[in-house]
């Protein structure tokens, strides 16, 4: 029998609310590894959902946590980062892949910090050229149009774009470094969204588009990249990963438009978990 791989997922987490590590977590699990969690920080609820949430951060926590980890062996197939609340969670996650990355060991960073345009609030450009370094240790990172932007000191450009746009954004984010990149909020015609690939070895470019659900929905960075990571760590190809993630998203977005799930609470993506599982076989 194959011995279970084992990822770090390197989140925060909310009681309430679907996004970080209770997307990360389950998607990960139901799809046969071993998750071990850095919790960043732990919130009452995800900040979307209503105004006098409650935060613990555990920035002072990280390193001691993963040092005991080290003491007794623990060692990963991948590493994968997300949503990191400051400058100095940063250089700890910057840490921990070198305290852990050997051999096959794959890390995956999802440079959570923006979107629509805008940094979210308590972030700047200059956590923007913190998060450079990071991605410089990954061998995937998986920004969103307005991540992308800030990550190259580019002025945000609203859709729809070219393919020839599209490309030249890819390129040069793979100039900070990783060999692969996932691209998301890539659209060409409001009727279709998706992502877009680049790997560097190969120089090719991929584009995965599906039906566009129009409105705003929370956690869905969190859904795509858990799913990527996922189908990464399978040892599916850069595109067919891409896709099982925009097959996924898209499935659970499709529930979640239908008024099942309130859109603020997060996407529908549990009981899209058994097609996840099949398309990972």
């Amino acid at each position: 029998m194959e011995i279970q791989k084992r990822i770090a997922a390197i989140h925060d987490i909310s009681g309430f609310g679907k996004c970080s590590l209770t997307v990360a977590l389950p998607v990960l699990s139901a799809a046969g590894f071993e998750v071990s969690v850095v919790p960043t920080a732990v919130l009452s609820t995800h900040t979307a959902v209503t105004p006098g949430f409650t935060c613990r951060d555990l920035t002072d926590d990280m390193l001691p946590f993963v040092k005991h980890w080290k003491s007794i062996g623990l060692t990963f197939d991948a590493i994968y980062s997300g949503y990191l609340g400051s400058t100095k969670q940063i250089d700890i996650v910057c840490d921990i892949i070198d305290m852990f990355k050997a051999g096959e060991t794959l890390t995956v960073v999802d440079p959570a910090m923006a979107d629509n345009g805008k940094m979210y609030a308590l972030f700047d450009e200059q956590f923007a050229r913190e998060m450079q370094k990071l991605c410089k240790k990954a061998d995937i990172i998986v920004p969103n149009m307005t991540e992308a932007a800030f990550l190259l000191g580019r002025e945000y450009k609203e859709g729809p774009y070219t393919k020839e746009y599209i490309e030249d954004i890819l390129k040069e984010l793979s100039g900070l470094g990783p060999k692969k990149i996932v691209l998301t909020g890539v659209w060409f015609e409001e009727s279709h969204l998706g992502a877009a690939c680049y790997d560097t070895e190969t120089d090719r470019v991929d584009f995965v588009l599906k039906k566009r659900f129009l409105g705003m929905f929370h956690g869905t960075g969190d859904v795509f990249a858990s799913a990527l990571t996922a189908a990464l760590v399978k040892g599916k190809s850069l595109k067919k990963s891409t896709e099982i993630a925009v097959k996924f998203t898209t499935d659970a977005l499709k529930r979640t438009a239908k008024g099942y799930t309130d859109h603020k609470y997060g996407v529908d993506f549990e009981r899209s978990l058994p097609m996840l599982i099949r398309k990972l076989k």
